[in-house]
């Protein structure tokens, strides 16, 4: 939370809160063992809140990935503590339990947190001051109405944009991402639509990317195949971290590498949790460059048969001369590239993906060689490598590893994607048709803010038609940080923000005042998960998977309304739209409770083993496991290719793509950006070889850090004190600097700059350092972030392809600005 001691609205915003803030700091009381046995203690229906001790199902709906189940004691109407999954046998290949990790496990703390937003507020100052005045329900709905129905009169439903938020993931009602399966997207679709996007800050660059390989989103074996592999090879991918629950990714890893036996394999420039002890090799590179070492790597398969070439000629496009699409040009083939016998004749040799990644030539060598013999071997990649300016060709590159091996397909194998996992099919909410078709990549909100007119297909990926029609005029926020804080470049985002005859309207919709709820227009006070009933679904538990009953937990606090709410007081302020009523065509006549309801129904009726609603109401969670055992990511293809062909244009898995072809051909690109046709190492601004290194030496990524989900949690002062901000930097750039462990330093770029204490460790390459993001952004009197705010000192120019986030791609210089006392 931002401090602004001399505002007098802030204080007013914050009055009253003493109580629950001393009820969130308060000590339990020593009951939790009484609790668990008493025979009073029992999950209650929601709506009975007296003194009786009871125990009540929740989850943690953030974006980790997990969606772990809760279990919430109340006594009085207020949570007491909060425990996880205590259910089945706990046995693994079973119906193991999913315990939350600490953040979960600090929901009270969140729900109480100090900073809650208690009611509607109206913005006073300038946009970005944070000076707020209150303002009743009523009067909030009717001035977001108005500004809709003037807004797309003036400029039509183009101009309505729902930005990015993954605040409230995993919900029903509750649903933040994707956008177009929220709420809002419902009530704008019963309102004439609004401006869609596509892509999504996590997987902008993969999705796209490996689309281009074997068509749509790219699967991977279930990472509980991993105990049939005979070598694990992670690049960034790091699951400890990341999806670090009891049931989560991180688990899965452990129990499966136990009964495989299998070598692991970490490449990252960051020693990692899920190396820590646990990895048999850690090889650091330099952030951008892992293309690069896979060309390295293809090289010796290639150059020593290791690759196959059975699995090349049946399944695969453009590896070689005679799998070259007709109309390619002669030598434009993979392993032509690869030799050296294609356009740039160099080859990539282990000296040549040496010199880019900084890894030893005898490492790629022996890792080539590791990999071509090692059968079935499971190799997967993190979402962390694809956040780059180059990321769709990293994506690419990676497959290739698996592709040339003939590992996609088979069970211990993988496609080089990151793990899938099991899904229960499970109904949400309806949305309804957009009936504005046009979509932008989710990263250039901002430039549609402002140039929406300049936008084309071809110069800004626009989708839908050549051009946009209209710039953004109007912002619904909801459950997302990413209006400042999680988008690139903050600085430019507040330039464009401020202008107030720009963006029109912005409306935030959370539970704290985040830094983005700071720069918003009005502010409407949602909803925790704990004081509104839903399911939790679309978690992320290898082969085993569940849903939640998300029971109510106690009264909403202040005047705090659910997003059903919020949406059904809008649409009544909206009235009529071509002739219809906007409420009555939203809610269809039912209540939150009563659509859950329905939908549960709507579930039962397709798969009648689901239990009753109340029956499910009383377990908390379903849990159901893989009846095959294990996911194996294009099996059907590999079984039989000409039934079960790829979504490609040919159908099958396309190493070289003539779509890129043509689409490198077409598109306008800035210098620096490219687009090619095959898996190539593209070198990139703010890159390890960008001439700008001499001013600004050190290479910057980000990684998710234990103490937030990206920037969820972010406010909870027991997990800030349990896992401080900190910059991570190697030894040897530390002492050149004079920085030591714990002094403050500033991180300084083109793009801005912020304070943070040093970590100096040896678990960094040198030349590069990490810094986590999510940090809460917070500007001293001088404009410079004092949090350590990694979007600070990142571009938001996106990448070529999917117009996706680079924030893996930054140069830094760091100085020290006090010791540790």
């Amino acid at each position: 939370m931002t401090n602004h001691p001399a505002d007098p609205s802030r204080r007013g915003l914050l009055k009253g809160m003493a109580g629950v803030a001393a009820l969130a700091s308060a000590p339990l009381p020593f009951q939790k063992a009484q609790a668990n046995t008493n025979p009073s203690a029992s999950h209650s229906p929601a709506g009975q809140f007296d003194d009786t001790t009871k125990r009540t199902w929740s989850a943690c709906t953030v974006n980790c990935g997990s969606r772990c189940p809760l279990q919430m004691t109340t006594q009085n109407g207020q949570i007491l503590y909060v425990e996880s999954d205590d259910t089945g046998t706990d046995t693994y290949g079973e119906d193991h339990q999913v315990r939350a990790c600490l953040r979960g496990r600090s929901m009270r703390q969140r729900v109480y947190a100090p900073d809650r937003l208690k009611y509607p507020m109206r913005r006073v100052g300038k946009r970005g001051e944070g000076k707020f005045e209150r303002i009743s329900w009523d009067e909030a709905f009717k001035d977001i109405a108005d500004n809709l129905k003037r807004i797309s009169k003036d400029y039509g439903n183009e101009a309505i944009y729902l930005n990015y938020g993954t605040g409230t993931l995993g919900g029903t009602v509750t649903k933040s991402w994707p956008p177009a399966g929220s709420l809002i997207a419902r009530l704008m679709n019963c309102h004439g639509g609004y401006l869609n996007h596509y892509g999504d800050y996590s997987t902008a660059q993969i999705a796209a990317g490996l689309n281009y390989t074997y068509g749509g989103w790219a699967s991977g074996n279930s990472i509980s195949d991993i105990e049939n592999t005979k070598l694990i090879v992670q690049f960034g991918n790091n699951p400890a971290e990341t999806r670090m629950s009891g049931g989560g990714i991180t688990y899965y890893l452990q129990e499966a590498k136990k009964r495989s036996n299998a070598r692991l394999i970490v490449i990252d420039p960051r020693y990692t949790d899920t190396a820590l002890g646990k990895e048999d090799q850690w090889i650091p590179i330099r952030p951008g460059t892992d293309a690069a070492l896979v060309n390295g790597l293809a090289y010796v398969m290639i150059t020593e048969d290791l690759v196959d070439q059975a699995f090349l000629d049946k399944y695969c496009v453009g590896y070689d001369q005679k799998t070259l699409p007709a109309d390619a040009p002669a030598n434009s083939h993979y392993k032509a590239y690869i030799l050296g016998e294609g356009d740039d004749q160099t080859p990539k040799t282990p000296e040549w993906a040496s010199q880019h990644t900084g890894i030893p030539v005898a490492t790629i060598v022996q890792l080539a060689r590791e990999i071509g013999q090692a059968k079935p071997c499971y190799i997967a990649q993190g979402w962390g490598p694809q956040r780059s300016r180059n990321g769709e060709n990293i994506s690419r590159a990676i497959a290739m590893l698996p592709i040339l091996t003939g590992n996609v397909g088979i069970q211990g194998g993988n496609s080089g994607a990151r793990e899938s996992s099991y899904a229960i099919p499970f109904q949400r909410f309806p949305t309804l048709s957009n009936p504005i078709k046009t979509s932008i990549s989710m990263f250039t909100w901002t430039d549609a803010i402002l140039r929406g007119e300049e936008m084309t297909a071809t110069a800004d990926g626009v989708r839908g038609k050549d051009k946009l029609d209209a710039p953004i005029k109007f912002i619904w926020n909801y459950a997302s940080n990413c209006l400042i804080n999680q988008h690139g470049g903050i600085n430019r985002t507040r330039e464009i923000l401020g202008d107030e005859s720009r963006c029109e309207m912005i409306v935030v919709i959370d539970n704290h005042m985040t830094s983005s709820a700071e720069w918003a227009d009005l502010v409407l006070p949602d909803l925790t998960t704990s004081e509104q009933m839903d399911f939790a679904a679309d978690a992320n538990f290898g082969n085993m998977n569940l849903v939640i009953f998300c029971d109510q937990v106690i009264k909403p606090l202040f005047e705090c309304r659910s997003i059903y709410d919020i949406c059904s007081g809008v649409a009544k302020a909206l009235g009529d739209y071509q002739g219809e009523s906007v409420f009555d065509k939203f809610t269809e006549g039912r209540t939150q409770e009563e659509w859950l309801r329905h939908i549960y129904a709507v579930t039962r009726a397709k798969d009648p083993s689901f239990p009753s609603f109340e029956e499910f109401r009383e377990m908390g969670i379903i849990k159901r496991r893989d009846p095959n055992g294990h996911f194996i990511a294009y099996k059907g293809f590999r079984d039989n290719p000409k039934a079960n062909p790829l979504s490609t244009p040919t159908g099958k898995i396309e190493i070289y793509s003539q779509a890129l072809a043509e689409i490198a051909a077409t598109w306008q690109l800035p210098e620096g950006d490219a687009i090619t046709a095959l898996p190539e190492h593209v070198s990139t601004l703010d890159g390890w070889d960008d001439e700008k290194r001499k001013e600004l030496p050190l290479q910057l990524i980000g990684f998710h850090y234990k103490a937030r989900t990206h920037s969820t949690y972010g406010n909870v002062e027991l997990l800030k004190a349990a896992n401080p901000q900190e910059v991570w930097i190697h030894p040897l750039d530390a002492d050149s600097r004079g920085i030591k462990h714990g002094d403050l330093v500033n991180l300084k770029n083109d793009y801005g700059e912020t304070f943070t204490q040093a970590k100096v460790t040896p678990r960094i390459m040198p030349g590069v350092v990490a810094l986590s993001e999510g940090a809460w952004y917070q500007p001293n009197q001088k404009g410079v972030d004092t949090q350590g705010s990694f979007n600070v000192l990142a571009t938001q120019a996106p990448s070529p392809l999917a117009k996706g986030n680079p924030s893996h791609t930054n140069l830094v210089e760091i100085k020290l600005l006090a010791a540790k006392a």
